[in-house]
């Protein structure tokens, strides 16, 4: 860690991550990406889950507190009381929560538990009902600052009021460009492990398989499209629709053209296999996904759900959400453009690297840290060049 970088004093600082889970959700990622920018720069990190189990690796040094939290009175309590006792223990400069049932809970532990400051942080474009919307607002003032990672989800939440615009921001997901990049060998050894042969065209869908990834609408858009024998389409993911999924490609006569690969830990392969990533959703946050696949040179066709437009403007297809034939035509218009030549698929990855680089992000978010925290524990942290996202 340089500790005279832009020539300021750093004080490493020890920063709480809180969050509901740690399964293979996009901001679950964001939470193990985050750890990694940190513990590289010096600080202390800990991260607790409301829920036990770990799917996704975290660096060395990293304290864990996984909890099975119930919604219960008595259960909710109880959880709240180890995460008291862990911090009165570890002690953090900043409590950082994310997805909204960490957020309230990080807000509930202000009440029971001295914490120098609190940044909770909303991955989805909606966050919940009323009922969720009211607690939010209700519980607004506890925290310091409320974050958003796409400006349409900052802006809904101030539209249902469950924060006002002078205390919510917002600031998006970074993208670690080390792991995800165009590799010609990556492709030619993933696509020979998927079975593919050289003239085969390979379209890649990633996420749960749950109603607001919409996949069956990718599936009748694909069916749609008229695309030869060997265009292929893979599902990537596990979720309640799988058996729906399965019988909407059965209908269309689209056996052993369009797969269910199931759950994953190769993303970064499989975007550099595809000739092709779709996104079908019609709710998502910030899509980490599709910055992904642009990051690995792949070219994308997504809908307009939340967050997308900033990440593919100028370097991506977008369509209307729930637009089936739309979303054909530029499948269709995409197939037959392929992947293009080796600087479309670095412009592509330099687009998300501009804009979204995990470095840059999490020294906003060192920043933002800094600013917030105690005023009797003041952190100098590192300055960052990256435009401000306040609003």
């Amino acid at each position: 860690m340089d500790q005279s970088q832009h020539g300021k004093h750093i004080r490493p600082m020890r920063i709480m991550l809180l969050i509901t889970c740690l399964q293979l959700g996009g901001a679950e990622q964001q939470v193990a990406a985050l750890a990694r920018q940190y513990r590289s720069r010096g600080h202390a990190v800990s991260v607790v889950s409301l829920m036990p189990g770990c799917e996704l690796p975290l660096p060395e040094g990293v304290e864990t507190l996984m909890l099975n939290i119930r919604k219960t009175p008595v259960a909710l309590l109880a959880a709240l009381m180890q995460i008291r006792r862990f911090v009165l223990r570890w002690r953090p400069d900043i409590v950082h929560s994310h997805m909204i049932h960490a957020n309230l809970v990080a807000r509930l532990l202000t009440r029971v538990c001295p914490v120098p400051a609190t940044i909770c942080t909303a991955h989805n474009y909606f966050e919940g009902g009323a009922l969720r919307m009211l607690a939010y607002r209700i519980t607004d003032r506890w925290a310091d600052l409320t974050t958003q990672v796409s400006d349409e989800g900052r802006q809904r939440m101030i539209d249902v009021r469950a924060a006002p615009a002078s205390r919510i921001i917002y600031v998006p997901n970074g993208f670690d460009m080390k792991r995800y990049r165009p590799s010609a060998d990556r492709r030619a050894t993933t696509r020979a492990e998927l079975g593919l042969r050289p003239d085969d065209r390979f379209i890649l869908n990633v996420g749960r398989l749950v109603p607001d990834k919409a996949q069956t609408d990718l599936i009748d858009a694909f069916a749609q499209a008229s695309l030869g024998d060997d265009t292929l389409l893979m599902i990537a993911g596990e979720g309640p629709q799988r058996d729906a999924l399965a019988r909407r490609i059965e209908q269309h006569g689209l056996t052993g053209r369009v797969l269910l690969l199931g759950k994953r830990m190769d993303v970064p392969a499989l975007l550099n296999a595809a000739d092709l990533f779709v996104l079908s959703s019609v709710i998502e946050g910030m899509p980490l996904v599709v910055g992904e696949a642009l990051a690995s040179g792949c070219p994308v066709v997504a809908t307009d759900a939340s967050g997308v437009p900033a990440m593919i403007r100028g370097v991506g297809t977008l369509v209307r959400r729930g637009d089936t034939p739309a979303l054909a035509r530029a499948i269709r218009d995409a197939v037959s453009q392929g992947r293009g030549e080796a600087a479309d698929e670095a412009a592509r990855h330099q687009h998300i690297a501009t804009a979204f680089n995990i470095e840059v992000i999490a020294r906003e978010w060192l920043r933002l840290y800094g600013r917030y925290a105690s005023a009797s524990a003041p952190a100098l942290v590192e300055a960052t060049d990256a435009p401000a996202r306040c609003h």
